[in-house]
């Protein structure tokens, strides 16, 4: 696996990672523990309503836990409410062995549109971003951060080419750049662009400025046709 200090990261010219300042990253760090935190206990009743709906419509287990690949190439296990019914990988198998169109869509994207793969009630929580409630926990332990590169498989660092260097300098997010512009439209390529482009342009004021976009995506449920 490549690592964060192999040198040098082109994307067309080459440049130096920069560190980010201890200082920098104790704010960010302290802001992520308070915010988690605070928003874990009040999301407390809204993981006990899922947790019995969940269970009602498709049993258990509850949580999806799924190895990503964190800051500095440490793999984590990310948490997600679940959304998928049980023969999940079943289904997709099938789904890419018998239908181009839509086995050419997820070679591009990583991601299938209206996935039959997903549940009643999973469509609903991921319309709502509600199944992404329990990445708080990681970012409450230090896995993610609240705003970030999202956090991607191992899988995935081949299609980053040499700007996976970008994504390693930095601790994956619950939101980013990517969740507050893409479209049904959005590219995987263009997906690596905002990972670089908020390398070079993360501040406190720029999370903020992306925290505020989440919260409007998430109130008017405009994930839908996105994820």
């Amino acid at each position: 696996m490549l690592s964060f200090f192999d040198g040098v990261a082109q994307d067309g010219q080459s440049a130096r990672l920069r560190r980010p300042t201890s200082r920098d990253y104790r704010l960010k760090r302290a802001g992520d523990i308070l915010i988690s935190g605070s928003a874990l206990v009040f999301f407390l009743p809204f993981f006990a309503l899922i947790a019995v709906a969940l269970l009602l419509v498709d049993g258990r287990p509850l949580i999806f836990r799924h190895e990503r690949v964190g800051r500095y190439g440490r793999s984590f296990p990310c948490l997600k409410f679940r959304s998928m019914r049980k023969d999940a990988n079943a289904r997709l198998a099938s789904i890419l062995a018998n239908d181009p169109v839509r086995r050419a869509e997820w070679n591009e994207t990583q991601k299938l549109v209206n996935d039959p793969r997903v549940h009643w009630l999973g469509k609903y929580l991921r319309m709502t971003s509600l199944d992404e409630l329990p990445q708080l926990w990681n970012v409450f332990c230090g896995d993610m951060s609240l705003v970030g590169p999202r956090p991607i498989v191992a899988d995935e660092m081949e299609r980053y080419g040499r700007r996976i260097h970008y994504y390693l300098a930095m601790t994956p997010g619950l939101t980013g750049l990517w969740q507050v512009h893409r479209n049904k439209d959005t590219t995987y390529d263009e997906r690596v662009q905002f990972d670089v482009d908020y390398y070079h342009s993360c501040s406190i004021s720029a999370d903020l400025k992306i925290i505020w976009k989440t919260i409007g995506i998430v109130l008017f449920a405009r994930n839908e046709s996105t994820r």
